[in-house]
Protein backbone atom coordinates (compact mmCIF):
# COMPACT_ATOMS: atom_id res chain seq x y z
CA UNK A 1 0.00 0.00 0.00
CA UNK A 2 2.91 2.28 0.68
CA UNK A 3 4.18 1.85 -2.87
CA UNK A 4 0.71 2.41 -4.30
CA UNK A 5 0.33 5.56 -2.19
CA UNK A 6 3.69 6.76 -3.53
CA UNK A 7 2.63 6.10 -7.14
CA UNK A 8 -0.62 8.00 -6.53
CA UNK A 9 1.24 10.95 -4.99
CA UNK A 10 3.55 11.01 -8.03
CA UNK A 11 0.51 11.08 -10.33
CA UNK A 12 1.44 7.77 -11.93
CA UNK A 13 -1.86 6.17 -10.93
CA UNK A 14 -5.20 7.86 -10.36
CA UNK A 15 -6.74 5.59 -7.73
CA UNK A 16 -6.13 2.53 -5.61
CA UNK A 17 -8.33 -0.54 -5.57
CA UNK A 18 -8.00 -3.86 -3.81
CA UNK A 19 -9.24 -7.36 -4.49
CA UNK A 20 -10.24 -10.13 -2.09
CA UNK A 21 -9.41 -8.08 1.03
CA UNK A 22 -11.26 -8.79 4.26
CA UNK A 23 -12.54 -5.95 6.45
CA UNK A 24 -9.41 -5.93 8.62
CA UNK A 25 -7.14 -5.70 5.57
CA UNK A 26 -9.27 -2.92 4.09
CA UNK A 27 -9.05 -1.00 7.36
CA UNK A 28 -5.27 -1.33 7.55
CA UNK A 29 -4.80 -0.40 3.90
CA UNK A 30 -7.13 2.60 4.15
CA UNK A 31 -4.93 4.02 6.91
CA UNK A 32 -2.04 4.13 4.43
CA UNK A 33 -3.90 5.51 1.39
CA UNK A 34 -7.47 6.05 0.24
CA UNK A 35 -9.04 3.01 -1.42
CA UNK A 36 -11.73 3.68 -3.97
CA UNK A 37 -12.70 0.17 -5.01
CA UNK A 38 -12.91 -3.35 -3.69
CA UNK A 39 -13.32 -6.46 -5.81
CA UNK A 40 -14.72 -9.42 -3.81
CA UNK A 41 -16.52 -12.58 -4.98
CA UNK A 42 -20.26 -12.39 -4.33
CA UNK A 43 -23.17 -14.53 -5.42
CA UNK A 44 -26.13 -16.40 -4.04
CA UNK A 45 -23.77 -19.27 -3.19
CA UNK A 46 -21.00 -17.03 -1.80
CA UNK A 47 -22.65 -14.56 0.55
CA UNK A 48 -19.93 -14.40 3.21
CA UNK A 49 -19.10 -10.75 2.47
CA UNK A 50 -22.58 -9.50 3.40
CA UNK A 51 -21.99 -9.32 7.14
CA UNK A 52 -18.68 -7.50 7.38
CA UNK A 53 -16.91 -6.64 4.14
CA UNK A 54 -19.76 -4.97 2.23
CA UNK A 55 -21.01 -2.87 5.18
CA UNK A 56 -17.43 -1.84 6.01
CA UNK A 57 -16.72 -0.85 2.40
CA UNK A 58 -19.98 1.11 2.25
CA UNK A 59 -19.12 2.89 5.51
CA UNK A 60 -15.76 3.94 4.05
CA UNK A 61 -17.39 4.94 0.71
CA UNK A 62 -15.42 2.28 -1.15
CA UNK A 63 -17.07 1.03 -4.32
CA UNK A 64 -17.64 -2.72 -4.33
CA UNK A 65 -17.39 -4.24 -7.77
CA UNK A 66 -18.28 -7.86 -7.15
CA UNK A 67 -17.15 -10.73 -9.33
CA UNK A 68 -18.56 -14.13 -10.14
CA UNK A 69 -22.22 -13.21 -9.50
CA UNK A 70 -23.25 -16.33 -11.44
CA UNK A 71 -20.91 -18.52 -9.36
CA UNK A 72 -18.64 -19.53 -12.24
CA UNK A 73 -21.61 -20.43 -14.42
CA UNK A 74 -23.45 -22.49 -11.81
CA UNK A 75 -26.30 -19.94 -11.58
CA UNK A 76 -26.38 -19.13 -15.29
CA UNK A 77 -29.12 -21.61 -16.03
CA UNK A 78 -26.91 -23.44 -18.50
CA UNK A 79 -25.34 -25.87 -16.02
CA UNK A 80 -26.86 -29.31 -15.74
CA UNK A 81 -25.73 -32.47 -13.99
CA UNK A 82 -24.70 -33.85 -17.36
CA UNK A 83 -22.71 -30.78 -18.31
CA UNK A 84 -20.93 -30.76 -14.95
CA UNK A 85 -20.16 -34.49 -15.24
CA UNK A 86 -18.68 -33.85 -18.70
CA UNK A 87 -16.34 -31.10 -17.48
CA UNK A 88 -12.71 -32.02 -18.08
CA UNK A 89 -10.80 -33.28 -15.05
CA UNK A 90 -8.61 -30.15 -15.09
CA UNK A 91 -11.64 -27.85 -14.73
CA UNK A 92 -11.62 -26.80 -11.06
CA UNK A 93 -15.43 -26.61 -11.02
CA UNK A 94 -15.67 -30.38 -11.37
CA UNK A 95 -14.09 -30.70 -7.92
CA UNK A 96 -15.69 -27.64 -6.26
CA UNK A 97 -18.15 -28.33 -3.43
CA UNK A 98 -20.81 -26.17 -5.12
CA UNK A 99 -20.68 -28.38 -8.20
CA UNK A 100 -20.80 -31.66 -6.24
CA UNK A 101 -23.36 -33.37 -4.04
CA UNK A 102 -24.96 -32.60 -1.71
CA UNK A 103 -24.60 -28.92 -2.65
CA UNK A 104 -25.23 -29.50 -6.35
CA UNK A 105 -28.87 -30.59 -5.88
CA UNK A 106 -29.57 -27.61 -3.64
CA UNK A 107 -27.85 -25.23 -6.07
CA UNK A 108 -29.79 -26.59 -9.05
CA UNK A 109 -33.03 -26.07 -7.09
CA UNK A 110 -31.93 -22.47 -6.57
CA UNK A 111 -31.38 -22.13 -10.33
CA UNK A 112 -34.95 -23.33 -10.92
CA UNK A 113 -36.19 -20.58 -8.59
CA UNK A 114 -34.09 -18.05 -10.51
CA UNK A 115 -35.51 -19.45 -13.77
CA UNK A 116 -39.11 -18.98 -12.53
CA UNK A 117 -38.39 -15.41 -11.44
CA UNK A 118 -36.56 -14.75 -14.70
CA UNK A 119 -39.59 -15.85 -16.71
CA UNK A 120 -41.60 -13.08 -15.06
CA UNK A 121 -39.02 -10.52 -16.23
CA UNK A 122 -38.21 -12.24 -19.53
CA UNK A 123 -34.57 -12.78 -18.50
CA UNK A 124 -32.33 -15.76 -17.80
CA UNK A 125 -31.60 -17.27 -14.38
CA UNK A 126 -28.11 -15.75 -14.71
CA UNK A 127 -29.56 -12.27 -15.14
CA UNK A 128 -31.63 -12.78 -11.97
CA UNK A 129 -28.51 -13.95 -10.09
CA UNK A 130 -26.66 -10.81 -11.21
CA UNK A 131 -29.65 -8.59 -10.33
CA UNK A 132 -29.69 -10.16 -6.87
CA UNK A 133 -26.10 -9.01 -6.25
CA UNK A 134 -26.85 -5.54 -7.62
CA UNK A 135 -29.82 -5.10 -5.27
CA UNK A 136 -27.40 -4.77 -2.35
CA UNK A 137 -26.87 -1.02 -1.72
CA UNK A 138 -23.18 -1.63 -0.96
CA UNK A 139 -22.59 -3.10 -4.43
CA UNK A 140 -21.51 -0.61 -7.08
CA UNK A 141 -21.32 -3.04 -9.99
CA UNK A 142 -20.74 -6.63 -11.00
CA UNK A 143 -18.07 -8.18 -13.17
CA UNK A 144 -19.71 -10.78 -15.36
CA UNK A 145 -17.58 -13.24 -17.25
CA UNK A 146 -18.69 -14.81 -20.50
CA UNK A 147 -16.79 -17.15 -22.77
CA UNK A 148 -18.74 -16.49 -25.96
CA UNK A 149 -20.29 -13.31 -27.35
CA UNK A 150 -23.75 -14.93 -27.49
CA UNK A 151 -23.71 -15.35 -23.71
CA UNK A 152 -23.89 -11.58 -23.31
CA UNK A 153 -27.45 -11.63 -24.64
CA UNK A 154 -28.55 -13.76 -21.69
CA UNK A 155 -27.30 -11.37 -19.03
CA UNK A 156 -27.29 -7.91 -20.62
CA UNK A 157 -30.63 -7.00 -19.04
CA UNK A 158 -29.60 -7.84 -15.47
CA UNK A 159 -29.05 -4.23 -14.41
CA UNK A 160 -32.61 -3.43 -15.46
CA UNK A 161 -34.18 -6.17 -13.34
CA UNK A 162 -35.61 -4.66 -10.18
CA UNK A 163 -36.38 -7.65 -7.99
CA UNK A 164 -39.42 -7.01 -5.83
CA UNK A 165 -40.07 -8.12 -2.26
CA UNK A 166 -41.83 -11.30 -3.39
CA UNK A 167 -38.92 -12.24 -5.65
CA UNK A 168 -36.44 -11.73 -2.82
CA UNK A 169 -38.63 -13.72 -0.43
CA UNK A 170 -38.84 -16.58 -2.93
CA UNK A 171 -35.04 -16.57 -3.28
CA UNK A 172 -34.60 -16.41 0.51
CA UNK A 173 -36.95 -19.35 1.01
CA UNK A 174 -35.01 -21.41 -1.52
CA UNK A 175 -31.76 -20.36 0.16
CA UNK A 176 -33.12 -21.49 3.53
CA UNK A 177 -33.90 -24.89 2.03
CA UNK A 178 -30.45 -24.90 0.45
CA UNK A 179 -28.84 -24.35 3.86
CA UNK A 180 -30.92 -27.07 5.54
Amino acid sequence: MGELAKLKAEGRIRNIGVSNFNAQQIGRAAKVAPIISLQPPYSLVATEIEDSILPFAKHLHIGAIVYSPMASGLLSGAMTRERIAALPDDDWRKWSANFREPSLSRNLRLVETLRAIGQRYNVTPGAVAIAWTLRNPAVTGAIVGVRRAQQVDGVIGAAGVDLDTNDLLEIEQTMALRAA
